[in-house]
């Protein structure tokens, strides 16, 4: 026969087994918010992860790279406002930064993302004066290097006219101690143009496979969203030949790449 005190404790143990479970529970629940809540404040504001999608930055950047982009360096944009936070610096000539595009309407017609999220050079600061003669890009009248690529200009492509230069044709010199803007812009002949206020001029490295500030514009000061540091991962994304690359095809020397 069982013994009636024994029964009691057991009845009354049952209660705070329960509450300690649903404590537990609690706890458990408290510490997963608490870690996705610091890990969405670092993200929104500190270090975010970023996939190179085109050839656009080659060689600096490949296809199939991925990069941790400093987003405090400029000032973090507060996500769902207008507003950033304060910049430890502006962004500088020879900067590889991660920015909203302009509106790009030509993308909204098929579909695509009109305002995708990509990553050029700066190479022109307000009040800078830009032209490019014969694919070569001059910065307030000195020739810069072509691009950070070895490919050689090609006379072919340069001379290509797109509906997308026209916008140059309004903000285009019409004089100037460096000569006049040519009335139709082309890819490798445009300008020269002065980059307004708190506007930015973004190219690619690779000069004939980017699409960047010759056909959009200037950038907004307040679309910039950071600074690409490193190469944490890297596969050969664009021509493998072996099944699943993501794990098969992986670039080892590129992990751990700082990105200048």
């Amino acid at each position: 026969m069982a013994n009636p005190s024994n029964a009691g404790r057991a009845q009354k143990a049952r209660p705070v087994s329960q509450q300690s479970r649903g404590k537990n529970l609690w706890e458990n629940f408290k510490s997963i918010v608490g870690a996705l809540a610091i890990f969405l404040i670092l993200r929104a504001f500190l270090v975010e992860a970023y996939r190179i999608p085109s050839g656009s930055m080659i060689p600096t950047l490949l296809v199939g790279d991925w990069l941790f982009v400093n987003k405090a360096i400029f000032g973090a944009h507060v996500p769902f406002t207008s507003t950033s936070l304060p910049a430890y610096r502006e962004p500088r000539r020879g900067d590889v930064v991660v920015f909203v595009s302009p509106y790009q309407a030509d993308e909204a017609s098929r579909g695509a993302d009109p305002t995708p999220t990509l990553v050029k050079r700066l190479v022109g600061t307000p009040g800078d004066t830009l032209y490019m003669r014969n694919g070569i890009l001059y910065l307030n009248g000195i020739a810069q290097r072509q691009g950070y690529a070895t490919a050689p200009i090609d006379p072919a492509v340069g001379g290509s006219v797109d509906p997308l230069f026209d916008w140059q044709k309004k903000v285009g010199l019409k004089s100037s101690r460096f000569g006049a803007a040519p009335a139709q812009p082309s890819h490798d002949n445009w300008g020269p143009l002065v980059v307004p206020p708190q506007r930015l001029f973004m190219m690619g490295d690779s000069r004939y496979n980017s699409k960047d500030s010759r056909y959009w514009g200037f950038v907004p000061r307040e679309n910039i969203r950071g600074k690409p540091l490193f190469v944490y991962y890297s596969y050969n994304a664009d021509d493998s030949d072996r099944p699943a690359p993501m794990l098969t095809d992986i670039r080892w020397t590129r992990i751990g790449h700082w990105i200048k």
